[in-house]
C-alpha cells in the first residue's frame, strides 16, 4: 500500500475540493493516460487495486506511470464513541483528485489494448474517468 515515509503533521484537516486540476492535467511520460472527471480522494487501496488490474490487463508488457500518491492521512473515530475527547487516529491515506488530473498512463502497448486497460481500471474508481491520448501520438 501506498504511504508516506514521514509526514510533518500525523492529523490532516478535510480541505474543500472546488475547482479544476492546476496541475497534471496532461500527459507527461506514456502515450495514453485515465483523466479525473470529478473530484474525489482516492484511497491507496483504490490506487493499488488499478495498478495491479493494469498490470495484469497488459500482461506485463508496456510501462506503467501512477501519478498521484496518497499523502493526506483520513482519522476516524472508534465506533460507538461519545463526541468529544478529540480528533481520532488517522486510519488510511488518500490522494486529492480534481477533475482534470491524469492518474495513471501507459505505454508501449496497442491502442485497443491501453484503451480496454484503463477503462478497466477506471471501474475501480470511484469517480467517472476518461481515457485520453497524448496529442502527438501516432500509432
Amino acid at each position: 500500500m501506498l504511504m508516506p515515509k514521514r509526514v510533518k503533521f500525523r492529523k490532516a484537516q478535510r480541505g474543500r475540493m472546488k475547482g479544476n486540476a492546476k496541475r497534471g492535467s496532461t500527459i507527461a511520460f506514456g502515450d495514453f493516460g485515465l483523466k479525473a472527471l470529478e473530484p474525489a480522494w482516492i484511497t491507496s487501496r483504490q490506487i493499488e487495486a488499478c495498478r495491479v488490474a493494469l498490470s495484469r490487463k497488459m500482461k506485463r508488457d508496456g510501462k506503467i506511470w501512477i501519478r498521484i500518491f496518497p499523502d493526506k492521512p483520513v482519522s476516524k473515530k472508534p465506533l460507538e464513541t461519545r463526541m468529544g475527547k478529540g480528533k481520532g487516529a488517522p486510519e488510511f491515506w488518500v490522494a486529492v483528485v480534481k477533475p482534470g488530473r491524469v492518474m495513471f498512463e501507459v505505454s508501449g502497448v496497442s491502442a485497443e489494448l491501453a484503451a480496454e486497460a484503463l477503462s478497466m481500471c477506471g471501474h475501480k474508481l470511484p469517480i467517472k474517468t476518461k481515457v485520453c491520448k497524448r496529442p502527438d501520438y501516432e500509432g
